[in-house]
């Protein structure tokens, strides 16, 4: 099974402090993923953030509904956690958000995911002709949601 690996960083206007809280609330998850995924969140609120929550989603991928259930393996505020995939499309789904203050008052934002599909040659090919776009398209929207939110 080939782990593949996503990352992204972008600088935002606003110090840790400010922007941790936002990720800490999983309905803004909502936000920032595109409209097109009919994402929502299933667990009943409130939703308490810390390592073991679990927390499941709905979304609709290329017309295939979809049941994903994540817990958070690591929690740091305001400076990092980690989600991963326990049910789900993928084999693997790791994904770690570390804010790190920039020196000038801001954020340099990473999220880093990796990912595999499992199924072989089988998932490579889904992942080369389908997936590998279907995350970059996802984590762009993302980028830009989270830009016009903290600039």
């Amino acid at each position: 099974m080939r782990v593949h690996v996503l990352e992204r960083s972008q600088r935002l206007a606003a110090p840790p402090a400010e922007v941790f809280p936002f990720f800490a609330n999983a309905q803004n998850l909502n936000a920032i993923t595109p409209p097109s995924l009919r994402f929502r969140v299933v667990t009943p609120e409130p939703i308490v953030m810390r390592r073991g929550t679990l927390i499941q989603y709905r979304l609709g991928l290329h017309g295939f509904p979809v049941n994903w259930l994540t817990t958070i393996q690591e929690w740091d505020p305001p400076h990092r956690f980690v989600d991963v995939q326990l049910r789900g499309p993928y084999a693997l789904w790791h994904h770690t958000h570390d804010l790190r203050d920039d020196g000038a008052g801001g954020t340099v934002m990473t999220d880093t995911v990796r990912s595999a599909l499992g199924f072989g040659p089988l998932g490579e090919l889904a992942h080369r002709l389908l997936v590998r776009g279907d995350l970059e398209r996802i984590f762009d929207f993302r980028q830009e949601s989270v830009t016009q939110k903290f600039g």
